[in-house]
């Protein structure tokens, strides 16, 4: 009797376990944190995922690229919801803060609602520094409505100051914002005391992202 491979029979069926892609997915958050993207292969998330078959994370995604994009999609929801509903909420639209505030506050309070230990903050600064993935995580930042609103805001307040000021300002909040979350999360996971809540976090981070957008340039000198 030849038995015949889960994969092949939900292929042929034309479905895909929900289960056994979310398996694969949080299999890959943890190793890409732990380790890096690049230095992670698809059959090591197969194993870590339970997963007989090597070619588990191809037949479920396609590629490293989409597995990541569909690691992101899990979690972007929920900030978006966080950051719509501050967009909502916003006294002062003339109040660069308040948009500093939207921009940043959701990323820390979604990371306060998961688990510990969480991997999704180091997951995220693997990808801050992967040449051929960051764009990825900047284009699906970039494609989210409330993402979008929060950048138009900001740049009609901060349009006195040159694009490529604005642009590189920009890179830096987002490193900022990245980073200081990974460190807080790989605190959290090592089971140290970090020195703010995720709470004070966010304060502090809009404090710094706000001064970031509100500093004068200084000019270029011509050579």
């Amino acid at each position: 009797m030849v038995t015949v491979p889960a994969e092949r029979t939900a292929a042929r069926s034309g479905t895909r376990s929900p289960a056994t892609r979310q398996a694969i997915m949080a299999a890959a958050e943890r190793l890409y944190a732990e380790q890096g993207i690049a230095g992670v292969s698809n059959r090591q998330i197969s194993e870590a995922a339970g997963q007989g078959n090597v070619a588990a994370v191809g037949y479920h995604f396609g590629s490293k690229t989409e597995l990541v994009r569909a690691i992101m999609a899990h979690h972007s929801a929920a900030a978006e919801a966080i950051r719509q509903d501050m967009l909502d909420r916003i006294d002062d639209p003339d109040d660069v803060r308040a948009w500093v505030e939207c921009l940043v506050r959701p990323v820390p309070e979604y990371l306060a609602g998961l688990d510990s230990p969480s991997w999704y903050a180091r997951f995220s600064a693997q990808l801050m520094t992967d040449p051929g993935l960051r764009a990825v995580l900047t284009d699906d930042a970039l494609n989210r409505s409330a993402v979008a609103a929060v950048l138009s805001g900001l740049g009609r307040l901060l349009g006195h100051l040159p694009a490529e000021v604005r642009r590189g300002r920009g890179e830096m909040a987002s490193y900022l914002i990245t980073h200081t979350c990974a460190e807080h999360e790989q605190r959290v996971a090592r089971g140290e005391a970090p020195p703010t809540s995720w709470r004070e976090t966010a304060t502090l981070l809009t404090d710094a992202v706000s001064g970031m957008f509100a500093a004068p340039a200084t000019p270029t000198p011509k050579e």
